[in-house]
């Protein structure tokens, strides 16, 4: 498909970090084992247990979590690790647009996107833990439009949550893409407001659409 045909002009792209630009799948699959260890568990019932979660559109770490019994263990950020081709996607996608990042972070997210080496890309990072707000709060969005002069009909929020990116950005009139990666690709949508303009499996698609 073309560009024009898919979006109209656009100036500005925002990426959601987790499982849109980071893999995440270790820490997430650390967490559900050490859910297991610690309740004596089978960690392939589990998994399933939070994948059927998650085709509910419920946090399924967070349910496992709680049919084990126990406090939901810590996330091991250290396991997080860029998708193989996300340098590569942006740095053909921020020669055609400006990129930014709007995402649920802790505090750091400058330093982590530099030790990735992604900030030659990005022009402009808002996390949550820096403002102070978290998405899906329409506020944090705002925030982005109002920081990069960019108008909502002119900029596409690109994420792996329909809660948290897909449902906020449009409500403010942005063009959504919805990337179906990482645990929330379960999500099963059942209202108008989730529908993303576009739906793509993968970063190589995206830059084939963009």
């Amino acid at each position: 498909m073309k560009r024009q045909k898919l979006f109209g002009n656009l100036d500005w792209l925002f990426f959601d970090l987790g499982s849109t630009l980071v893999d995440e799948s270790k820490a997430y699959e650390h967490r559900i084992r050490e859910i297991a260890d610690i309740s004596h568990r089978s960690y392939g019932e589990l998994l399933e247990y939070a994948r059927a979660f998650y085709r509910q559109n419920i946090k399924g770490d967070l349910a496992a979590a709680r049919i084990a019994g126990i406090p939901l263990p810590a996330w091991h950020k250290e396991e997080e690790v860029l998708y193989p081709n996300t340098a590569a996607c942006l740095r053909e996608l921020s020669s055609r647009y400006h990129i930014g990042i709007i995402a649920n972070q802790s505090p750091g997210t400058d330093r982590r996107l530099k030790a990735y080496g992604l900030m030659p890309y990005i022009e402009l990072v808002i996390a949550s833990a820096e403002e102070g707000l978290s998405k899906p709060d329409p506020e944090i969005f705002r925030i982005a439009q109002a920081r990069s002069h960019c108008r909502p009909e002119n900029a596409v929020m690109i994420g792996d949550r329909i809660d948290n990116d897909i449902v906020p950005a449009k409500l403010l009139g942005m063009k959504t893409i919805w990337i179906r990666q990482g645990p929330w690709r379960e999500w099963n949508i059942c209202q108008n407001r989730e529908h993303p303009d576009c739906i793509v499996n993968s970063l190589t698609e995206l830059c084939n659409i963009l």
